[in-house]
């Protein structure tokens, strides 16, 4: 395994995050225990959760996923081994089964000791923002549309500060931000500036694949001069770069098939883009959930790469792919397709 550090702490992370998203609803407590051993096993000492989690959100299973990383915890003693990151639940048509009244004061106290609690666990490594509050460009929209009504009210500073307060009573040890904007991450950081009792957002969590490169568009040169961290979430587009999808028949338990409404990474343009990585992929050697997790690690502003998987075959490929070195050939293909497709999959 290949290691980094959180950005402006000596906290040392492995570059393959273990996502957990899918612990609940597509995989049982028990494989997700065999999955957090096998990693561990692996030199993986990160982990990302959520207390939305498993996806698709409901109602009946809200925070199973904590809990399953909980139990894992008390059973094997190994939480003093695992860097852990968690979220907490923001935007209100998400989240309407957990809370409607976002990253308020009260929520936000609520939402870290309920993770606590579910976690078995005195503290949080980092705690992120699952979403902004306020209406902006994210989930597919390729711009912000300045004529939608937005009741929002700038609380960043007051969100500061309650997370100040959470670090020094030691629940959470730093703070991130997930599916963040250029604005909206320059405007943590700048407050945190202004004001430096506040903390600073060390990571942001936003999609990235070889389908979305969107990040390098703003995102990327704040997170190199302003040295926050990308930790990439989809890097294989909900397992669309694997490759599985081509067939004529996808795959019975497969994410896209089991929940078609995920289908950001499954339309006729990104499919095509998909088709060309593949037999990129295959003409050198590669496998295409390798050359795509690969590109990935070895961005600039990633400092750690969070992959999922169902099964313990995917998930060993996945891990896998910390050794892989891409050519400059493969490199200059990637460049090719994606000057011809460019981020089909926003």
């Amino acid at each position: 395994m290949k290691y980094t550090r959180l950005p402006h702490t000596d906290i040392k992370v492995s570059k393959i995050c273990l996502g957990t998203m899918t612990w609940g609803r597509q995989n049982s407590e028990e494989e997700g225990h065999e999955q957090m051993d096998y990693a561990l096993d692996q030199g993986i000492n990160f982990f990302d959760t959520a207390e939305l989690y498993p996806v698709p959100a409901k109602k009946e299973l809200y925070a199973v996923t904590e809990e399953f990383i909980g139990n894992w915890f008390k059973k094997t003693g190994n939480r003093d081994k695992v860097v852990l990151a968690t979220k907490i639940a923001g935007r209100a048509e998400f989240t309407k089964h957990i809370r409607t009244t976002g990253f308020s004061k009260e929520s936000l106290i609520k939402a870290v000791e309920g993770s606590l609690q579910r976690l078995q666990t005195d503290y949080i490594d980092l705690y992120q923002l699952h979403w902004p509050e306020r209406n902006t460009n994210y989930f597919g929209q390729r711009g912000f549309n300045s004529h939608v009504v937005d009741a929002w009210h700038d609380n960043i500073h007051q969100v500061l500060e309650t997370l100040r307060d959470l670090v020094a009573e030691g629940k959470i040890r730093h703070v991130g931000l997930s599916n963040e904007s250029p604005w909206g991450a320059m405007r943590f950081l700048e407050e945190s500036k202004v004001h430096q009792s506040l903390p600073r957002m060390l990571t942001i969590q936003n999609p990235y694949n070889l389908l979305n490169r969107l990040f390098e568009v703003g995102l990327s040169e704040i997170s190199i001069r302003e040295n926050i961290g990308l930790l990439p979430y989809s890097p294989l587009g909900f397992g669309v770069l694997s490759g599985k999808y081509l067939t004529e028949i996808p795959p019975r338990k497969a994410r896209v098939t089991l929940f078609p409404n995920y289908n950001r990474y499954s339309g006729d343009t990104a499919t095509e883009a998909t088709r060309r990585y593949q037999q990129l992929a295959t003409d050198h050697g590669l496998s295409l959930a390798q050359m795509a997790l690969a590109f990935v690690n070895t961005r600039p502003f990633v400092t750690s790469n969070i992959i999922g998987a169902t099964t313990m075959e995917q998930l060993k490929e996945n891990i896998e792919s910390i050794d892989v070195d891409l050519s400059g050939e493969v490199l200059d293909g990637i460049e090719e397709i994606h000057n011809a497709i460019p981020n089909p999959a926003p």
